[in-house]
């Protein structure tokens, strides 16, 4: 029995893992996408994790869950975990949106931290999405967490978590209160690197140039000639086998 369970749960962290690797390849391709072909990187970082099964086992006592893998996978929505952290506001909720209208990705819940964010002054936007890893004998729907913010939001977010793992969430008041102000110095940098991004690019960030690999004009040219041909080709095969 002992030999089976483990088993069964090695798979099911499996499970969360490939999850993990199918958003993080979601990810991957829209920021190529976004690079080479628009010309601007809404992406700056792309962090992930899957729990481990002590962290899994801590969250179980804490909320009184039933220690079986269908109770976990229902009550538990955070075992995966993708963090992905853009330049500016407005690129949170296009990376939002792009990777949410893709139609293997379902959306059971957005929390917008952003425009109502937290009594510390965190800011994110949260999603809890569910997406389908196709195994040996068939899909599983997977729960992964995405989290998306700014460059800002998230080194404040960073100093804040160790700030409350230090003080096991009972953080002293004075240092809560610069927590608060700390936050409100990054929105308003978040502001104004926007405001001075817009200056500089306009309102249409894919102005911005980057690398990418340009097609020479010659080839172009010549892959047009081909296909030219190609359908002159077909046109003059129809042709004959109408005759």
């Amino acid at each position: 029995m002992t030999q089976a369970f483990r088993l069964e749960f090695q798979r099911f962290m499996m499970e969360y893992q490939f999850a993990v690797d199918e958003i993080l390849t979601k990810v991957s391709i829209l920021r190529e996408e976004f690079l080479y072909l628009h010309k601007y990187n809404p992406i700056e970082h792309i962090t992930s994790r899957v729990k481990t099964p002590e962290s899994i086992m801590r969250k179980m006592r804490q909320r009184n869950i039933h220690p079986s893998l269908s109770a976990i996978r229902e009550n538990i929505s955070d075992i995966a975990g993708v963090r992905i952290t853009c330049s500016f506001v407005k690129d949170i909720y296009k990376v939002l949106n792009t990777l949410t209208a893709q139609n293997d990705i379902r959306v059971i819940q957005i929390k917008d931290y952003i425009k109502n964010p937290k009594p510390s002054g965190y800011k994110s936007v949260h999603a809890i999405v569910e997406i389908p890893v196709f195994l040996s004998d068939g899909p599983v729907n997977v729960i992964v967490e995405l989290q998306i913010r700014t460059i800002a939001q998230d080194f404040w977010a960073s100093l804040e978590h160790k700030i409350f793992y230090k003080y096991e969430g009972e953080v002293p008041a004075h240092l809560a209160s610069e927590l608060a102000d700390a936050a409100a110095v990054a929105t308003k940098l978040d502001m104004q690197m926007q405001r001075l991004h817009t200056e500089v690019h306009g309102h249409d960030a894919n102005h911005e140039t980057v690398p990418g690999q340009e097609v020479d004009a010659d080839v172009i040219q010549g892959l047009f000639m081909l296909a030219k041909e190609a359908s002159s080709g077909k046109d003059h095969h129809d042709k004959n086998k109408l005759q």
